[in-house]
């Protein structure tokens, strides 16, 4: 199975945990949606989507099934959120300022 798109869907730059939240496409055929990466002790790492138990605990609702798989998703998601951030600081640095604008 190949990862074959990665999709920001959020970016938070509010100083929270949560970075991001992302969709992947494996095969052209198969979207992973709601997979968040987490910024935590210096660390990034991917949070896969869950949902809430009646006694409050949290079940993944999918996961990878060993650790080469789940490093290599999360290298690929992490990358693709860091490329997005290169992105948006270049388009800031190229956005014209309102000084530009004056006479």
């Amino acid at each position: 199975m190949q990862i074959t798109d990665i999709k920001v869907r959020k970016i938070f730059n509010d100083g929270s945990p949560m970075k991001a939240v992302i969709s992947v496409t494996f095969d052209n055929q198969l979207a992973l949606h709601d997979i968040k990466i987490i910024s935590a002790r210096d660390k990034m790492f991917i949070v896969m989507p869950s949902r809430k138990n009646p006694d409050n605990t949290y079940r993944d609702i999918v996961h990878p099934l060993n650790t080469a798989f789940r490093a290599e998703l999360e290298n690929a998601v992490i990358a693709a959120y860091e490329k997005e951030l290169a992105a948006m600081a270049s388009e800031a640095e190229s956005a014209p300022s309102p000084s530009d604008y004056s006479e």
